[in-house]
């Protein structure tokens, strides 16, 4: 393909790429099921620091009353320690390159966690300290040991990255999150922008060339809804009809085909006097014929075009409701997905991987779609591609 071909097609290339991934993305990309993450693990690449989570097992049963697990470090300290399980007696160390700390004695069930403030005591620290960083001071081995008795421990030692994208403040990657989002977005504009597309025509085309009281009642009622604002509107109605995602879906068609209808009733109004449509008349061909026959094919090129530059509106909106929670929370969408970093302080933390993904990829969407709504006009209107082209070789 040539790279002059290859630009111009870029825009249905990446389109087809965001399709796929829609389609097969959460299948390679998904976390699996009892997987968990630390929340707000920074990317892989990002940091040198320990990837996912490091699991040692103590298991001593009723065996030899003392056992260990080894572990060889060579990252920055991690970002959450936790233990459990339980002790038969004994007592439980941790061995570290620089020193000896007791983690716990006696028999009992073990729930410990590095940022208890009870067991930051228990250690001697402060509450304030990071303890985190005193059990991993340097590179080394290190040693989980249970001795004088019997029991079955857990250490979990999670690190500061995870996937290619980190993740959120539930521990959930946010790569895979955003490949679900593509569905979400891709479902909403297309669907919101067909229903509102087909609405539009229908009525466009029976206000342009029916005329009359017809086209008045028709076009008095567009202006009234072109002159609501609609933000807070399909914040009502949001309200009102649930926050599920077909309704989201109804709402944004019930107030977008408005624009559409104007266009259409342009058009009719100007084939319903041509020579050809008055000479099917004179044939005695009925008005239905007349508009599905011949004038839906005529407006057909310009609704393409309006398809697809439509979209982009439908996905801003549907990011926009999100983001103030008005969508169903059980659907994963890239708005929703800025609604809970914002919630959940992912601003405050730094954590700017669970807000710049689903924003670029909300501007890359409406870009697409832009450029083949912007290629599906100049198609409809060859003097709009004859004046771009003039512009270009100037």
């Amino acid at each position: 393909m040539k790279p002059r071909t290859m630009k111009r097609h870029l825009s249905l290339i990446c389109l087809g790429i965001l399709v796929l991934l829609a389609i097969l993305g959460p299948g390679i990309f998904g976390l699996e099921d009892g997987q968990k993450a630390p929340p707000y693990s920074k990317p892989i690449w990002l940091d040198h620091a320990i990837g996912g989570v490091a699991v040692l097992g103590i298991d001593a049963g009723d065996g030899p009353e003392s056992a260990s697990a080894q572990l060889m470090w060579n990252y920055k300290a991690p970002t959450r320690i936790s233990i459990t399980g339980r002790m038969d007696g004994g007592r439980l160390e941790w061995r570290t390159p620089d020193g000896t700390f007791p983690l716990a004695s006696g028999a009992g069930e073990l729930d410990l966690d590095a940022r208890d403030i009870s067991f930051k005591r228990a250690l001697g620290f402060s509450p304030f300290d990071d303890v985190t960083r005193a059990l991993f001071p340097s590179q080394g081995e290190y040693v989980l040991s249970l001795s004088g008795g019997n029991g079955s421990v857990e250490m979990r030692v999670e690190g500061g990255r995870w996937g290619w994208l980190g993740t959120d403040q539930r521990g959930r990657d946010v790569a895979t999150l955003l490949i679900r989002g593509i569905r979400v977005s891709l479902l909403v504009g297309i669907a919101a922008t067909l229903i509102s597309t087909v609405l539009g025509m229908s009525l466009g085309l029976l206000s342009g060339y029916a005329g009359g009281l017809t086209d008045a009642l028709i076009m008095r009622i567009v202006d009234v809804l072109l002159s609501i604002p609609t933000l807070p509107i399909l914040m009502i109605f949001a309200g009102i009809w649930g926050k599920g995602l077909w309704n989201l879906v109804v709402i944004l068609s019930v107030f977008s085909w408005m624009g559409t209808a104007r266009t259409v009733r342009s058009m009719a109004m100007s084939l319903r006097d041509a020579p050809w449509v008055e000479g099917l008349r004179a044939l005695g061909a009925k008005r239905n014929y007349i508009i599905f026959r011949h004038l839906v094919p005529e407006t057909m090129p310009l609704l393409l075009a309006n398809v697809a530059l439509g979209v982009p509106g439908a996905i801003l909106a549907e990011a926009g409701l999100a983001f103030l929670g008005l969508s169903d929370p059980r659907v994963q969408s890239w708005g929703r997905m800025l609604h809970e970093a914002h919630t959940f302080g992912a601003f405050t933390n730094g954590a700017w991987w669970t807000i710049l993904p689903p924003g670029i990829g909300i501007s890359l969407i409406c870009l697409v779609f832009m450029d083949i709504g912007r290629r599906l006009e100049e198609r409809a209107d060859p003097r709009l591609s004859a004046k771009i082209e003039q512009e270009v070789k100037i």
